[in-house]
């Protein structure tokens, strides 16, 4: 589709009000000919005028008659500037030729279908409801506010929203817009010049993605999503905030270059790195994966905060400071400029300072995210760009102690939108904020594991300011597969599906618990279930062993009730991490388990579920202060409160061990060389403890309680 004129509106309605104020009169007054025009009128007549309209006779307008649909079509389109010499045939009957080409060509810019496949409805009168939808789609108008009409049914809200936010259109009466009644001409004058004059200002859409976590599965459907916005917005940005690296066997099998096909096809502008991304820096490889992704992709990266300078891996890969305006495919950059519209469009990317503690970045460092978003900022501006993009992967409403989207907008001027990830957080409409700053900041995330393709266009004036936006999460599910994707992703999915199946010969009885919101706040019966295992192996090495414990945040998924496969344990636990067994004073188990909750009841990561203990805490309490009582498990199975002087040996993964999630008390005593690392992995550990029964019936027994919730 050819790419039409662009129109914006403000969302400020007293600057739209300006605007009409300010609008250029005829040097002659049209309208003044028009004995039925009244002062209120006379200028949105003369500008219909100007853009080919008559009179019903030489000295009638017509101001209170209805207008037919034909008409309206021809000076809709004069006044958008449509192409109405090329447009394809509508397919319409019953459209005169003086008004083909102005139909064609609303046909083909998507503003109206007509009354049925081969009917305009030329002769019918419009519908102010009808109306209201052509000038939000002709003119790209955006706002909302909160309609007290009762007569706006889900077919017209968005319209009759965006047209009563920008001044343009008001109701007929209390509580009525008046959506049936045919649209008068007078009104309909009024409606095009009021919509006409905030024209000129710069829109850029967006579609984004975070989380997707190795999703593959949905891709086929993802790229309908994504080809069909481009339909309609040729131009738009594709983004990803980060975390393409693990979570589904399609991670453990291709490491990655499985959604890459699916990302190099879709063609995205941009991705930064999420903590996930650094998931196997750990491993005899290194980051080798990461290095494979970043090479074999067909777009840039971008990173200001985050310094691979020191991994060989990355040698010709990252150009780290610099602002790149002709990026090159498959390197890291601070920040990129792309041109859209002929504008400059900055885009710099943000990682989670918090990655250092939450997964295995080896020596890849992170610096403080505010001032290296003050500097991305002002370097973009030093070259001209006054419409920037942060891409982050901070989280929306993180722990501030380290970093997120919410307090980037606030401390940072210059960035007008923020395309988040990290916290999966489903945020349907954009956040627009404005408050403390100079110029707002919208900011969108797009849930998780490819759920949702976010969608986002933003006006600017002049000035590169945000006017105006508009977003929403397009539903995933919902969209049929795109062929030529699906015949991509078929091998992929062929070899899934054989390992997904693969039993380990063990039932369960239950349905095992491993939401994330579940695993991150409470105990539950799946993370029972998993230390009890890693501490059960940790016995046959170290026989002395009587606590285990394990992240939240390394719990996955659920298992379903009956047959348990491979596929759903590797689903589970996609990370691959290692048993450490440690030996820990009473006192730093105590230590670390007031940790464990210090975010308590909001989730964490941390959360740690346990195995050969039981403690009580009271979430009620300041963090940290928190934990009532600890029980350690004797050989009798009796539990005796812990001794705070006394040495344990405690199982964990060696994510863990090292300090990840935070545990600077067990990072401590592993520089201390007080932590073994017999090399069992995790997902191994936890199916050979599974096969020495039949079924499993686990459950909730109490290991964790807290006393404000009861």
């Amino acid at each position: 589709m050819e790419n039409k004129k662009i129109y914006r509106k403000f969302i400020s309605t007293a600057a739209a009000a300006a605007l009409v104020a300010s609008a250029i009169a005829l040097s002659a007054s049209a309208a003044s000919k028009f004995t039925d025009v009244p002062e209120r009128y006379q200028d949105a007549v003369d500008f219909l005028v100007s853009n080919g309209a008559n009179g019903i006779t030489s000295t009638s307008f017509g101001t209170d008659q209805n207008i037919k649909r034909v008409d309206a079509a021809i000076l809709v389109a004069n006044v958008l500037g449509l192409n109405t010499e090329n447009a394809p045939a509508s397919g319409f009957t019953d459209v005169p030729d003086r008004a083909a080409g102005a139909v064609n060509a609303l046909k083909e810019a998507g503003i109206t279908s007509g009354k049925t496949a081969t009917s305009f409805g030329s002769q019918s009168s419009i519908t102010r409801g009808e109306l209201a939808v052509w000038i939000k789609k002709g003119f790209s108008l955006k706002g909302s506010t909160d309609l007290e009409f009762t007569d706006v049914n889900e077919r017209y809200a968005k319209a009759v929203e965006a047209l009563v936010a920008n001044e343009i259109a008001q109701g007929v009466a209390s509580g009525k817009f008046g959506v049936a009644q045919n649209a008068k001409r007078g009104d309909f004058a009024i409606f095009l010049h009021r919509s006409d004059a905030a024209k000129g200002f710069y829109e850029l859409s967006i579609m984004h993605t975070n989380d997707t976590h190795a999703n593959v599965a949905s891709a086929a459907k993802r790229v309908t999503a994504v080809k069909e916005f481009r339909a309609q917005k040729p131009d738009a940005l594709l983004l990803d905030a980060g975390d393409v690296f693990s979570g589904t066997l399609y991670f453990n099998e291709f490491l990655g270059q499985a959604d890459l096909e699916f990302m190099n096809y879709l063609n995205y502008d941009a991705m930064t790195f999420g903590n996930h991304e650094f998931d196997l820096g750990a491993s005899d490889e290194g980051h080798q994966a990461l290095a494979d992704f970043v090479t074999n992709a067909k777009f840039p990266f971008v990173s200001a905060n985050a310094d691979f300078s020191q991994d060989s891996l990355f040698d010709g890969l990252f150009d780290g400071g610099t602002i790149a305006e002709n990026p090159e495919d498959g390197k890291i950059y601070n920040a990129i400029i792309k041109e859209v519209h002929g504008e400059k469009v900055g885009i710099f990317g943000l990682t989670t300072e918090e990655t250092a503690e939450i997964s295995s970045p080896g020596s890849v460092v992170f610096t403080n995210y505010i001032e290296e978003a003050r500097n991305s900022v002002e370097m973009l501006e030093a070259q001209g760009v006054n419409k920037i993009i942060a891409l982050t992967h901070l989280g929306y409403d993180d722990n501030v102690e380290f970093d997120n989207d919410l307090e980037l907008a606030k401390q940072v001027e210059g960035i007008d939108v923020i395309v988040g990830g990290h916290t999966h957080t489903k945020l349907s409409g954009p956040s627009f904020i404005t408050e403390g700053k100079t110029e707002p900041t919208v900011i969108v995330q797009a849930n998780e594991y490819g759920k949702f393709l976010g969608t986002l266009s933003v006006d600017f004036d002049e000035n590169g300011k945000v006017t105006a936006y508009e977003g929403e999460l397009v539903d995933i599910a919902a969209k049929l597969e795109d062929a030529e994707a699906a015949a991509m992703l078929a091998p992929y999915k062929e070899q899934i599906e054989a390992l997904q199946k693969q039993s380990i010969g063990v039932s369960a009885e239950v349905s095992l618990d491993g939401e994330r919101a579940d695993v991150r706040t409470k105990e539950t019966n799946l993370g029972n279930l998993i230390t009890d295992g890693m501490l059960a192996k940790a016995k046959t090495i170290t026989p002395a062993t009587v606590i285990a414990v394990t992240n939240g945040g390394g719990i996955r998924a659920s298992i379903d009730e009956g047959d348990i496969t491979l596929g759903e344990v590797l689903t589970t636990m996609p990370f691959g991490n290692t048993l450490g067994i440690m030996n820990l004073k009473g006192s730093e188990i105590v230590q670390a388990l007031e940790h464990s909750v210090s975010q308590a009841p909001n989730a964490s990561g941390a959360f740690l579920h346990v195995s050969g203990l039981k403690f009580v805490y009271d979430s009620s309490k300041p963090a940290y202060d928190r934990v009532v009582s600890v029980e350690v498990k004797d050989s009798e199975g009796n539990y005796a409160p812990i001794d705070e002087t006394k040495n344990y040996f405690v199982a964990t993964n060696t994510f863990t061990a090292k300090g990840g999630d935070g545990y600077d008390v067990f990072k401590k005593a592993y520089e201390e060389g007080r932590v073994s690392e017999p090399g069992y992995v995790d997902y191994e550990m936890f199916v050979d403890y599974l096969q020495q029964f039949e079924t499993i019936n686990p459950a909730v027994e109490g290991r964790i309680t807290d006393e404000a919730a009861n």
